[in-house]
């Protein structure tokens, strides 16, 4: 199946369709998106602050796993809900620059943390050890680069 081909499958979708044809289940689906955005970063700010040293009162072992699984959950509900709105422009969405921005971004985070949760540096600072400059630089990456995601985000409408 080609790109124009499989967006025109994408805008075929019977969510899409129903998310067209209804402004009420749209208003739905795009508030839940952005309370999925709102949970993720909710979630994520404050782990990666803690991670870069603010905060040191607080356990990382205390609340790391619970942020991140609160910030894993946002995403994965951010996603979903992102690809119904995807799917009721999909032609439109996939030649916008702010909105390739934000699935780069995305994706970007995605990796960071995965590669920050598989590394032992991770075990080791939510087992209580020390924070390495590897915990640290992942932190700061991930604030910077969900932030750039909420802001290609907002850019979306605007382009």
């Amino acid at each position: 199946m080609s790109g124009p081909d499989l967006l025109a499958w994408i805008a075929a979708w019977p969510v899409a369709v129903a998310l067209r044809g209804s402004a009420t289940l749209y208003l739905f689906v795009n508030a839940a998106h952005i309370l999925s955005i709102g949970l993720l970063v909710g979630a994520i700010v404050p782990l990666d602050l803690r991670l870069l040293g603010f905060f040191g009162n607080v356990p990382v072992s205390m609340v790391g796993p619970f942020l991140a699984r609160m910030a894993a959950t946002g995403l994965l509900l951010a996603i979903v809900t992102g690809i119904c709105l995807f799917s009721v422009r999909p032609v439109a969405y996939a030649t916008n620059i702010a909105f390739l921005t934000k699935v780069a971004l995305v994706c970007f985070g995605i990796a960071n943390a995965l590669l920050l949760h598989l590394h032992p540096h991770w075990s080791a600072a939510i087992a209580g050890g020390p924070l390495s400059i590897r915990v640290r630089f992942a932190a700061f990456v991930s604030l910077t680069v969900w932030i750039g995601a909420v802001l290609a985000g907002r850019w979306i409408g605007f382009l």
